[in-house]
Order: C-alpha cells, then structure tokens, then sequence
C-alpha cells in the first residue's frame, strides 16, 4: 500500500505541476534515448530469451490482476484519499483568485485601507446631537443670503437621515476605514447624509443646488451614497477656501478613490465634495427598480 500511495502521490505532482512534468518527461526521454541504443546492441541475442520473459511477464500479469481484484475497492478509496485532498485544495484556490481579480477595482490600493477591510468589523462612531446639523444648516443659509454664492454642501442636513444601519454594509465599512485614516491625518469626519427617501430626493433635485438626479436616480435611495464632512471646533466645515478644508475634502477623495468608490468632487457639472458613492452597484440597483 506504501508503494500505490507513493505511486498515485507522484502522478498526481506530474498533473498539477507543469514543470515537473516536463522536466520528468525530458529527462524520461534522454534515458529512453540512452536504453535504445543499448538495447538495439543487444536485440540479435535477446530472441530466445525474449520469450521466457513474455511468458514470465503474463504470468506476473495475472498475479497482479489477481491482488488488484481483491483489493480494488480499498484501492479505490486510497486514490480517492490521495487524489480529492490536493484537487480540492486546487479548486478552492482558484476559486479565491478568481474573486480577488473581480473584487480588484473595489478593493482598496492603500494598505491602510485594505487592511482596515480586512480585519475586524469596523463600527460607526456615534451620532452627533442635532444641535451640530441645525447650526450647520443655518450657517449655510446665512452665508448664501449674504453673499448670493452657493455654498457647496447638503441642503436640508438638519432632517437628514444619518443612521448607518441604513447604508449598504460593504460600502459602510468602505467608508468608515476612509474616516478611520482621515482620522490619522488630523481630520474627523461626520456623516451629514446616508440614505434619502424618493420624496426627499424630488424636493432636493426641484431646488436644483446640490442634485440634480430625481427620485430613485440617486444613489442615496440604495444606500449606496454618503454625504460627509470634516469637523474642526465642534463645527462641520464647508469653506472650499479654506486651506486646511480643502486638504481635507481632496484627502477624502483620494482616500474614496483608493477604496474603489466614485467622489462627487471629480464631476464636471456640480462639484458635490461631501458625496461619495458605489457606483457600480449603484448601477445594478437602478436597473434592477427600472430606473
């Protein structure tokens, strides 16, 4: 039994591994080359014993087919063992190959961030009062009305909704690993926006400021969009002239970017810095609700 599984166990080396196979068989065939030559020397004389072996061998032959018989089904179940194992092992890793090519666009480029992803559940950090978000609305509002000039940021952030359990998981942990490295460089970042209902959408895109996609033409319908910004002395800040706010929005896009995620700032129409979403399957949301 040491011999068949040592046998079975090298046969299958050759099949899973190209090289070995082909350093086998060339090296098989130098040898086969070499025995020819001397065997050919040898043909003239080897006639007559060439059919004691003949007979010799038939009848070793029958001897083994006989044990192969007898133990043909333990032989089965030792090829099974030896040959499922690493076929198995073999399968299963181009499996996870396979998934890793497909996930590669989403996956994060930065190791901080792919290692975030890779380990524990990340856990959103708790919710601000709603002092934080009514002070920002109104502060937005008095800046429009006392410049004219359109302050890039959500409207209507005091009646938003802000509850994580609401977004999609994997793009939640996508961006909580992008605030956890903010995070490391200084900025704190706060969800402003995560899912919005159909009606709230069609009120935001009739003003026209900050959207202009209609009911169920926005990500933040599927949870797959979030609108956030950094905080600096209990405030959530806005001012794109800021040197210090300006870093931190195009850090956040860098970071959303490496992460596999699409940055409203990079769009040609209205520069939404506060947005990010999965667009992809943002995408396959749309089309499976018709939209």
């Amino acid at each position: 039994m040491a011999l068949v599984f040592a046998v079975v166990s090298v046969l299958v080396w050759l099949v899973l591994f190209d090289t070995a196979r082909e350093a086998v068989f060339d090296r098989a065939g130098r040898i086969a080359a070499a025995l020819g030559s001397v065997l050919s020397r040898w043909q003239d004389g080897a006639s007559s014993r060439a059919q004691d072996s003949s007979q010799a061998v038939r009848a070793a032959s029958g001897r083994v087919a006989g044990k192969v018989s007898r133990h043909r089904w333990l032989l089965i179940a030792s090829l099974l063992l030896v040959l499922v194992p690493p076929l198995l092992t073999l399968a299963l890793r181009q499996r996870v190959a396979l998934g890793s090519v497909d996930d590669a666009p989403m996956l994060a480029s930065n190791p901080q961030i792919l290692e975030l992803l890779r380990g524990e559940r990340l856990v959103p950090p708790p919710e601000l009062p709603p002092e934080v978000f009514i002070a920002a609305e109104a502060e937005v509002e008095a800046v429009q009305q006392r410049t004219g000039e359109v302050v890039i940021a959500p409207e209507k952030i005091a009646s938003a909704d802000r509850r994580w359990n609401n977004i999609d998981p994997d793009f939640q942990q996508r961006v909580l690993a992008i605030y956890q490295v903010m995070r490391q460089h200084g900025y704190e970042m706060v969800l402003v926006e995560g899912y919005r209902s159909p009606e709230r959408q069609a009120r935001l895109a009739a003003g026209g400021k900050a959207t202009r996609a209609g009911a169920g033409q926005s990500c933040h319908q599927y949870g797959l969009a979030v609108d956030s910004a950094p905080m600096r002395d209990g405030k959530l800040q806005w001012n794109m002239e800021d040197p210090w706010t300006r870093r931190g929005y195009f850090l956040y896009g860098e970071l959303a970017q490496q992460a596999g995620l699409e940055w409203g700032g990079n769009w040609r129409s209205i520069k939404d810095y506060v947005h990010l979403e999965m667009k992809d399957a943002c995408r396959s949301a749309r089309r499976a609700a018709g939209r």
